[in-house]
């Protein structure tokens, strides 16, 4: 299985080194390196537009205060990461795209409609309780510690670690 050596924001803007501020709005980009996903954040006034190879991306704010609070978790963020995942062949984006499934339906943007076996995979069958969209997701069979730690490099890279 892929690791994902991802980190929380930086606090820091890739395009120009200065630290970001608290209270300040910056941009966040997850960029698809093929087997890993990097985050970089971008001040506001350096921002020009996800750069290439930009897997999602999204705005946010540092904490006024001292120590960083955990952003809230926007499930149309989650939503769209999980989407795009579809239909990726490798297994740790896989991986990923599961424990998005399993955080959306804890959430209850999405709900378990059905759970099979097809062959030797289990396969969750899934609706989006808004859109009423349908979607399969085959369950990569992690033991539990390998799936706590693809939960932790999801949190991670959504900045929630």
């Amino acid at each position: 299985m892929t690791d994902y050596q991802i980190q929380a924001s930086s606090r820091r803007c890739a395009a120009t080194g200065r630290e970001l501020a608290p209270g300040e709005r910056y941009f966040s980009v997850l960029l698809d390196q093929g087997d890993s996903f990097v985050r970089r954040d971008f001040s506001l006034e350096a921002w020009q537009g996800p750069p290439d190879k930009t897997f999602s991306f999204w705005q946010g704010r540092l904490p006024a205060g001292g120590a960083p609070k955990r952003p809230p978790i926007d499930d149309e963020l989650l939503l769209d990461c999980f989407a795009r995942l579809e239909g990726e062949p490798e297994p740790g984006k896989q991986a990923f795209r599961y424990v998005l499934a399993l955080l959306l339906v804890r959430r209850k943007r999405l709900r378990l409609e059905e759970s099979r076996r097809e062959g030797d995979q289990e396969v969750l069958s899934l609706r989006d309780g808004r859109t009423r969209a349908r979607y399969l997701v085959v369950d990569p069979g992690l033991p539990d510690d390998e799936l706590e730690s693809v939960q932790d490099e999801v949190f991670a890279v959504l900045g929630w670690a």
